[in-house]
């Protein structure tokens, strides 16, 4: 933990998950088990208060693993749009989601349902079930297999039209799950239909019409205010009935999602939220939803600080699914942008009043990048004025993130950017899409990609496989294209040699690993299926591998073909590359002209 600036986690992860953050905070997620830890990111800034070591942001899931007695695990995710997290140098703290906790140990507390004895009784709570899931998470070391299976418990509730809601990293990786309501013990089989990564949503349904039987959804109300009384309900460890605790709204901002990786609107509250709250509905005083619990923050220095999902959030998570029959995702504007607080600075840009922020760096995978231009200074989002600090008018008296306003949009909507280029003020539009990243914080379908050649073992960096493996052996180099470099195009990858299957063939090279595959027999390598399309196309007497800092890797073809068979069945894996690259490979011609260009470059944004 030492050599982390500040770990964002979700609240009762059920599965890994890393994510890391620019600027001054680093996020990521951290496993904790009996078996051997094979994880720890290795942070770029070590500059650290020892201090602060112990600050953590937990999540609140209970985890459980199959055959294994008081079993611990830990997880410490992050960041999506790598914007600003809010957090100083000095401000280092860890946000951490608390997965298995052992079974004989509990936190003592005080029973608080008697201060809210009302609640007891009351109809909206039945609508509050209990998510048993049992998780099989990728072995991103070993990509042809998967890790040993484990259980966790969560919350979710009925929202009406036989559906639930629960948090993502509840059902993470999830082979099975399972529901049950209040008072009763039948558990019923779920179907996981949707899972919104960054908002940490998923969407749950039974078809079980048993499970139905006199339930009634839970009602939405607005965003609340300040001070205005929360209520949380969930099942947290303590025992197996729900429990309600009681509390207030402290703070409403934008706010880093620990396993989503992502900046979007939070709901700071000071209710007590522990493992197995993750999913949980937190009520106003008029039993109305207001919010999904799934994150709460640890400090020396801190106490009772949980978050909250507002409906805000919820709503779009529901409205792009019911949009598009899937979860499409939330959009970023794609640039990197610096705040004009200083006047020389707002005079050298012929800015005139105190407001925009300069656009530093445009992505280039976004559609902004055919309309915006390094040195433009962005001064209104769809007719909302953006002041020098990047922030917007929010409600009647408070300012918030510019990022908030892109947050609204869905994918594929169009914004009206109000800039000023050169002195000249202008109105450009452009499309919002989800980001592309270069190192993927999730792998979309559980399994990641791998290709052997004759013990060779490639596959994309991403960001499961830094947290698997141990720090020093990703390397600095690694670590800062993974966390400050920008996709050049769309499907671009980082492929790394992971290991060195021993065999005669590949003599020499058993120790090699962790190292960037730069280039296929000269030719520039763009992600995994290219390099797989390469090898499978080569007619070459010679496969020759180049890496970073002109290390090669040279096998003979018929020999590393002949030999691929033998390493595969000494080292029991079924298949020499995954599924996903027994499909086509297609080339796209855009992408040829910017395979030569750095990819180093450094990512600061302070929005999306």
């Amino acid at each position: 933990m030492a050599a982390m600036n500040a770990v964002f986690a979700s609240p009762s992860c059920s599965s890994p998950l890393s994510f890391p953050r620019s600027s001054s905070c680093y996020c990521r997620s951290i496993f904790a088990s009996n078996r051997p830890h094979r994880s720890g990111r290795q942070s770029l800034n070590k500059d650290h208060s020892d201090r602060r070591k112990n600050d953590v942001v937990e999540g609140v899931s209970q985890k459980r693993f199959t055959g294994r007695g008081k079993d611990d695990r830990t997880y410490l995710p992050p960041d999506g749009s790598r914007g600003d997290a809010g957090l100083s140098q000095s401000q280092s703290t860890v946000f951490k989601s608390i997965g298995t906790q052992k079974r004989d140990e509990f936190d003592l507390k005080e029973p608080q349902v008697d201060e809210i004895g009302k609640f007891e009784d009351s109809a909206f709570l039945n609508a509050v079930v209990k998510v048993y899931c049992t998780h099989t998470a990728p072995d991103y070391s070993l990509p042809w297999q998967k890790q040993r299976q484990y259980t966790s418990t969560g919350s979710a509730f009925m929202i009406g039209d036989g559906k639930l809601l629960t948090n993502a990293h509840c059902v993470e990786h999830g082979t099975q799950v399972k529901v049950k309501r209040r008072g009763d013990d039948t558990k019923f089989v779920a179907k996981v239909l949707a899972r919104g990564i960054e908002c940490d949503i998923a969407l749950l349904s039974v078809e079980s019409e048993d499970f139905w039987k006199g339930a009634e959804p839970l009602r939405f109300g607005r965003l609340p205010c300040l001070q205005d009384s929360v209520t949380v309900v969930g099942y947290p460890l303590g025992g197996d009935t729900i429990s309600v605790t009681k509390g207030v709204v402290s703070r409403i901002e934008v706010t880093s999602y620990a396993h989503g990786s992502s900046d979007l609107l939070g709901i700071q509250i000071d209710a007590a939220i522990n493992p197995g709250n993750s999913g949980g509905p937190a009520f106003n005083d008029h039993g109305e939803c207001i919010g999904v619990a799934f994150q709460v923050f640890r400090s020396e220095d801190a106490e009772n600080i949980g978050y909250v999902i507002p409906t805000t959030v919820v709503s779009h998570f529901l409205n792009d699914y019911e949009r598009s029959g899937k979860y499409t995702g939330f959009p970023c504007l794609g640039v990197l942008l610096q705040k004009l607080e200083n006047p020389a600075l707002r005079t050298c840009l012929k800015v005139s009043s105190n407001e925009g922020v300069l656009v530093r760096r445009v992505e280039p995978t976004s559609p902004a990048n055919d309309v915006l231009k390094e040195g433009d200074v962005i001064v209104s989002f769809d007719g909302v004025q953006v002041g020098s600090e990047g922030t917007v008018p929010f409600r009647s008296t408070e300012r918030i993130a510019f990022r908030y306003l892109i947050s609204q949009k869905f994918s594929g909507d169009v914004a009206e950017l109000g800039i000023i280029r050169d002195g000249t003020y202008m109105k450009v539009q452009t499309v919002l899409q989800p980001r592309v990243h270069l190192v993927p914080y999730h792998i979309e379908g559980g399994q990641p990609s791998y290709l052997i050649i004759a013990g060779l073992v490639f596959t994309p960096l991403s960001e499961p496989l830094i947290e698997e493996e141990c720090e020093d052996s990703i390397g600095l180099k690694l670590l800062a294209k993974a966390r400050y470099s920008l996709a050049r195009f769309k499907g671009e990858e980082i492929v790394i040699l992971s290991q060195v299957l021993a065999n005669e063939v590949n003599i020499g090279y058993e120790d090699m690993g962790n190292q960037q595959v730069m280039k296929f027999n000269g030719t520039p390598i763009k992600n995994i299926r290219h390099l797989a399309h390469l090898v499978d196309t080569c007619k070459d007497k010679y496969l020759i591998f180049e890496f970073e800092d002109n290390f090669l890797a040279v096998l003979e073809r018929e020999a590393a073909a002949a030999a691929s068979p033998f390493v595969l069945k000494d080292y029991g894996i079924p298949c020499e590359r995954s599924s996903d690259l027994l499909e086509p490979f297609i080339d796209l011609e855009e992408d040829k002209q910017t395979l030569n260009q750095d990819i180093g470059n450094p990512y600061w944004p302070l929005s999306d």
